[in-house]
């Protein structure tokens, strides 16, 4: 029997064995970036892993406009296409470092595209528009924008700053609560990171096609 698991997997089980940290180990082999983020301590940190983040991202859309733009619109699997990726990516800059980090109430552009269980109704509200059709450019230009917001205020960065309480909530509907900017940052990181694995898993597939 063929199987094909993707996601967040934890206590996995086959013919009796579990092999959820052969798993891990593996995926940071793939995937040093993985290592990288756990073992971010001080800005300096912060500041190496973005450079890792856009170097990955870099390489990782030059071989995307290597391929017909409608490409950059297909789904894999049914998961989110590269053009929708790097629509969520702009959505969890400007969560988690513009509402947060910068304490802008509502800096959300119109092609931000949050996670599938956010209230439709709820990103209308913020003037999202998740129905929108974009052009590449338009898509690209806001993503560029974005990483170059989270250079400016990475540049300006203090181990001190780290620890500094963030008031607001990435976006209405998240629980309303303290969240230190070093946690922020942490979770943008991630974000960065697992969608770079999974986009670069489904660009591979539309390549060899």
């Amino acid at each position: 029997m063929d199987v094909d698991v993707s996601g967040w997997v934890s206590n996995l089980v086959v013919n009796g064995v579990d092999v959820t940290e052969y798993v891990e180990a593996e995926l940071d082999r793939r995937h040093p970036e993985r290592v990288q983020l756990r073992g971010i301590r001080n800005a300096d940190d912060f500041r190496a892993m973005w450079g890792t983040v856009e170097g990955l991202w870099s390489e990782l859309t030059a071989r995307a406009e290597r391929l017909p733009e409608s490409v950059r619109y297909e789904r894999v699997h049914d998961e989110w296409s590269f053009v929708e990726t790097l629509r969520h990516l702009v959505f969890i800059t400007d969560s988690w470092v513009s509402r947060t980090i910068l304490d802008e109430p509502s800096p959300f552009h119109p092609l931000a595209l949050p996670q599938t269980a956010y209230a439709p109704a709820d990103a209308a509200a913020l003037g999202m528009e998740l129905d929108a059709q974009p052009t590449y450019d338009a898509v690209k230009a806001a993503r560029v924008d974005r990483v170059e917001l989270v250079r400016r205020v990475l540049d300006g960065l203090t181990d001190a700053d780290l620890g500094r309480p963030c008031l607001r909530s990435p976006a209405p509907g998240y629980p309303e609560e303290e969240r230190p900017v070093g946690e922020c940052l942490g979770v943008l990181m991630e974000e960065e990171c697992e969608h770079y694995r999974f986009a670069s898993r489904d660009l591979t597939l539309l390549e060899a096609r």
